[in-house]
């Protein structure tokens, strides 16, 4: 019954449907197997989630509807950066719902938050022409949103121009790590071959290795962080994180126009 909700109804509608089940998710997953350091909740598990190619068990937070990316975000963000601490001016696109209400709150970050049509962004544009002043963010988070646009590069590279030099930020995405090169083929256009090829029916790529190289191309130094290794394996296995995430923190150098 879960699965099929959650694979088959519009994220908007799914979303809203959260805020009622997770009235009844503490009760009907009692327990401390698994837990979400976003929401800071404890369940027996967490429930199944993806698409028919990509469809994981044990995965969705049934409180926050966090996923491994969102946890590991977390803990990234609260070891790693000064992200809760420092006054900074933020831009995050395509805002997640687990984390929106907990950003919006924090009283040390100028909240910013843009998508092409979701709800919860207050600014609405398409992401290859960003309508802020360039050196404008100390932060730009945009996750899991560059396998959806027509052309990566100019994304990446508007992110980079808005961004101040000296300033950092997160863009992850889907990647096969068995791929060393990109995979991108325009002919590919029904939902289904997309799903087939790219992981998901609305993915218009699929990474591979070669990610870092096309984020440094649109102008950024990239570190790539092993940061979900170091955590060890019972934490891990406690918060459900995927261990082959890499996270690439990138920065824009001082000086750079």
């Amino acid at each position: 019954m879960f699965r099929f909700l959650l694979n088959s109804l519009p994220r908007p509608l799914l979303i809203r449907l959260s805020y009622v089940f997770r009235q009844v998710a503490p009760m009907l997953y009692a327990g401390k197997q698994v837990e979400c350091p976003v929401c800071g909740r404890s369940f027996s598990k967490f429930l199944s989630y993806g698409s028919k190619t990509a469809h994981r068990q044990n995965v969705l937070c049934p409180y926050c509807l966090s996923l491994e990316r969102h946890r590991l975000m977390w803990l990234y963000l609260r070891e790693r950066t000064n992200f809760f601490d420092d006054e900074l001016d933020v831009l995050h696109i395509a805002p997640e719902q687990c984390f929106y209400g907990k950003f919006k709150k924090l009283a040390n970050i100028d909240y910013f938050t843009g998508d092409l049509e979701s709800p919860l962004a207050e600014y609405h544009f398409d992401l290859h022409d960003i309508p802020f002043e360039a050196n404008k963010f100390d932060v730009v988070i945009c996750n899991h949103v560059m396998e959806h646009v027509e052309d990566d590069l100019q994304c990446m590279s508007e992110l980079h121009r808005v961004l101040k030099p000296g300033g950092w930020g997160i863009m992850q995405v889907p990647i096969d790590y068995s791929r060393a090169q990109t995979y991108e083929d325009s002919t590919i256009t029904s939902p289904e071959d997309r799903e087939k090829h790219f992981w998901q029916k609305d993915h218009v790529r699929l990474y591979g290795r070669d990610y870092p190289d096309r984020l440094e191309k649109a102008g950024f130094k990239v570190k790539r962080d092993e940061f979900v290794k170091q955590l060890g394996n019972e934490a891990r296995e406690r918060y459900r994180l995927q261990e082959e995430e890499v996270i690439y923190f990138l920065t824009k150098e001082k000086g750079t126009p």
